[in-house]
């Protein structure tokens, strides 16, 4: 395996150690062993670098300077194609991904998406005017500037870092925010690295700033208490979410929410099932179902009910995940053995409830790591906390319907509202039913919405405004109207 040094905190252009001087061990899920340390930040290092973001927002001229932030990131793109194969390896080594997904979210296409940010930061229009009003007898000409929020604390999850981390940072940091990246401890790698790559740029001195902790809760808290830090941009569970909403609320601070999903995957009775059913399992086996927008409710209709449930045995059991070094296998290991917990615990929890457990379901023999089995349910309603809760693990529950109506029903009865998709003969009758679901993405019979220009989000407990596409970028402005008299 690629070996990595240790990694140190990034704070106002500098890379120094935690203040305590502790570092936590970085775990490889594939091995479950020590591959490296990284920097327990605490309080005090965060505060240092929520000093030094504040300091850089308002006493640089990196919000108002276009051509700056142009130059800055453009050598910040040419350092990310650079480093390439090593964040593979990262991504590889902390992540536990498996080679089959590298060229998707854990590295090649966050890359490429950068260029699409780059490109709105060229054309975005900052500035606008609005024709003369005469409002109460003031004739005015009345401007419209769109403005950094100013302060962005960063706070991200272990499933898809990379991806993540410069969905957030980059549209950020394009729109003339400064930074404080927080990543998950289980993958600090993947953000120190960007640190890396932004300290051989011409970035101020603190528009930037990683900390990594093995306690995340507190150093996280901080951001989100900190009455310098503007904005909150989280991807996480839902339970953090709220918190994090109830504690910015205080402030009434600005907050960016992508959170949890159980997203379904409807069959209507025209589908092609011997093509559509198989891939269930590649919606939800992709990096061990650890994606909130996976698609973990299969519903299909009741008369193939079980001609579809012997399908997908057939599917999950010769489904290949023994080899992460496959170029061909886009199924890895847990994050972590408390994950992998966790999901054999729902595994437990489905049995408790009377469902029927059709394969998988254990701990595959003679693996190192966290690997739980390709794991399909039967006989499962959507009252079960297993078809109601996000288990964030290679497990399918399948769930009958009785017709369009009656899936639709089925895949809205839930807190969330992240992604879906639905497989039909007919595209009309497709868009039909996507037209009645309350998601923030869905797939028709196999489209793929995931692109730079795509913005991505939830409705309901999945989450508060969009990441990526043009939306995802404003989101790091604010917005200022202006009057002169004409």
């Amino acid at each position: 395996m690629t070996s990595f040094e240790d990694s140190l905190l990034y704070i106002d252009g500098r890379f120094v150690p935690a203040k305590s001087g502790k570092k936590y061990p970085n775990i490889g899920p594939t091995t479950g062993e020590v591959i490296g340390y990284a920097a327990d930040g605490s309080t005090e290092d965060m505060d240092a670098a929520i000093a030094a973001a504040r300091r850089a927002f308002d006493g640089s001229t990196w919000s108002t300077d276009r051509e700056l932030r142009l130059k800055v990131l453009t050598q910040f793109r040419e350092g990310l194609h650079a480093n390439r194969e090593r964040i593979k390896a990262m991504a590889m080594a902390e992540a536990g991904s498996p080679v089959g997904c590298l060229a998707g979210p854990q590295c090649d296409a966050p890359i490429s998406f950068v260029d699409f940010v780059l490109e709105t930061l060229r054309t975005f229009a900052f500035e606008r005017e609005l024709p003369v009003a005469n409002t109460m007898g003031v004739p005015s000409r009345r401007l419209v500037w769109k403005e950094a929020a100013g302060v962005v604390g960063a706070i991200t999850p272990w499933n898809v870092p990379l991806q993540i981390n410069l969905a957030k940072c980059f549209p950020a940091l394009a729109a003339g925010c400064t930074v404080i990246l927080k990543p998950a401890p289980e993958t600090p790698w993947l953000a120190t690295v960007l640190a890396e790559i932004a300290d051989k740029t011409d970035m101020p001195p603190g528009v930037f700033n990683v900390i990594t902790s093995a306690m995340p809760a507190a150093v996280g808290e901080q951001l989100v208490v900190d009455p310098r830090v503007d904005m909150i941009s989280f991807t996480g569970s839902t339970g953090v979410g709220r918190r994090i909403m109830a504690v910015a609320s205080e402030q009434v601070k600005k907050v960016f929410l992508e959170l949890g999903g159980k997203s379904a995957f409807i069959v209507l009775d025209d589908a092609d099932f011997e093509r559509v059913i198989p891939t269930s399992a590649f919606f939800v086996l992709y990096h061990a179902g650890q994606g909130c927008a996976s698609f973990t409710r299969l519903l299909v209709p009741r008369a193939r009910y079980e001609e579809a449930i012997g399908m997908l045995k057939t599917a999950f059991e010769a489904f290949p995940y023994t080899d992460p070094t496959s170029e061909h296998q886009i199924m890895g290991p847990l994050i972590s053995e408390r994950q992998r917990e966790r999901v054999l615990g729902y595994v437990k929890i489905g049995q408790e409830e009377g469902a029927r457990l059709v394969t998988g379901g254990g701990v595959p023999e003679g693996l190192k790591g966290f690997y739980v089995q390709p794991t399909v349910f039967a006989d499962v309603h959507n009252g079960m906390r297993i078809a109601q809760e996000e288990i964030f693990g290679p497990v399918l529950v399948v769930i009958p319907h009785d017709g369009d109506d009656d899936a639709v029903r089925i895949a809205n009865d839930s807190i969330f509202g992240l992604s879906g998709g639905v497989a039909s003969a007919s595209n009309k009758r497709a868009l039909a039913v996507a037209r009645r679901i309350r998601t923030g993405t869905y797939s028709v019979n196999g489209g793929n919405y995931f692109a730079a220009d795509t913005p991505f989000g939830g409705y309901k407990q999945s989450g508060i405004g969009r990441e990526m596409g043009i939306e995802g970028f404003e989101e790091y402005l604010q917005t200022k109207s202006v009057a002169i008299p004409a």
